[in-house]
């Protein structure tokens, strides 16, 4: 259990996803996780990589052309910076809920989320009662995966910069990304989205991930069967365009390899698109 606990803080973070086929489509892009930014006064490319932040060890895959690119890049960029230990002891702490669970919850979904526990973690809400709604849904989202050993594509870039003694920085801290989660749902939408992970959905996510296909991922992230438009802007589109804002100086002079949950690259306001408009050429880099 201690164990569990302590890879959901770590997990935590992660934006939770069904793989439901998307009502409207968004325009399709290439295949590709790994994207090289280059012009607009840049002395050198600066690299874009989509993540699904957690992946069973069987399925974790590194491509040649991202291990090429993060080698020749002197600099990492995060969604949050985890090797910073005040930002993981703010995780740790926000791990933690302000009050129970079963205070806060009113009594249709506490008893919908420890029959969703039982069902799918084998625990009680008793065991988690302490807990934010988050860390259970880390929980839960983890257990979906079907395997004892994930691995964090974060972590495993943050040992490898680490090695290199690269400049590690996070496009925002663990305080603003939780207050924005905790903003974007309600306690019965997060209820809700529980009900809908299962190891099927997670394995067809994986599937997308593993294909490379980011619209794919985009267009299951922004179903609108699970996500409402406001939700979507507050967990997407605004954070996107607030990144946008400090992108431009952290590769204005040198190359950088910015990792970030793939569903922040495609759609009309993905970072992709903002890059561009931007005046930055952004292109897929494909071997």
């Amino acid at each position: 259990m201690k164990n569990l606990i302590k890879s959901a803080v770590i997990a935590i973070t992660i934006i939770f996803n069904t793989a439901v086929q998307a009502q409207t489509k968004s325009p399709k892009l290439e295949n590709s996780l790994l994207w090289e930014v280059s012009g607009n006064g840049l002395s050198k490319p600066s690299y874009l990589y989509g993540t699904i932040h957690m992946i069973c060890s069987t399925d974790y895959f590194l491509s040649e052309k991202a291990k090429k690119a993060f080698e020749s890049s002197s600099k990492l960029i995060l969604e949050i910076d985890l090797s910073d230990p005040k930002q993981m002891t703010d995780l740790q702490q926000m791990a933690m809920g302000k009050q129970p669970l079963s205070k806060t919850l009113n009594a249709q979904d506490l008893l919908k989320l420890d029959n969703i526990l039982q069902k799918k973690a084998g625990m009680s809400i008793q065991q988690v009662d302490s807990f934010s709604l988050f860390t259970v849904m880390s929980l839960i989202s983890m257990k979906s995966f079907g395997c004892n050993d994930l691995k964090f594509y974060e972590m495993n870039f943050i040992e490898t910069a680490k090695q290199r003694k690269l400049k590690i920085a996070g496009l925002e801290t663990v305080k603003e990304q939780m207050n924005m989660f905790e903003n974007a749902y309600s306690d019965t939408e997060m209820i809700k989205m529980l009900e809908e992970l299962s190891k099927e959905e997670t394995d067809k996510l994986v599937a997308q991930y593993k294909e490379e296909n980011i619209t794919a991922l985009y267009d299951i992230t922004t179903d609108k069967k699970v996500i409402s438009e406001e939700t979507k802007k507050t967990i997407l589109d605004n954070r996107n365009q607030n990144w946008l804002k400090t992108i431009p100086e952290l590769i204005k002079n040198e190359s950088t390899f910015i990792a970030v949950g793939s569903a922040h690259l495609a759609g009309d306001l993905g970072i992709i698109n903002l890059l561009r408009k931007a005046g930055y050429t952004v292109k897929p880099v494909l071997k």
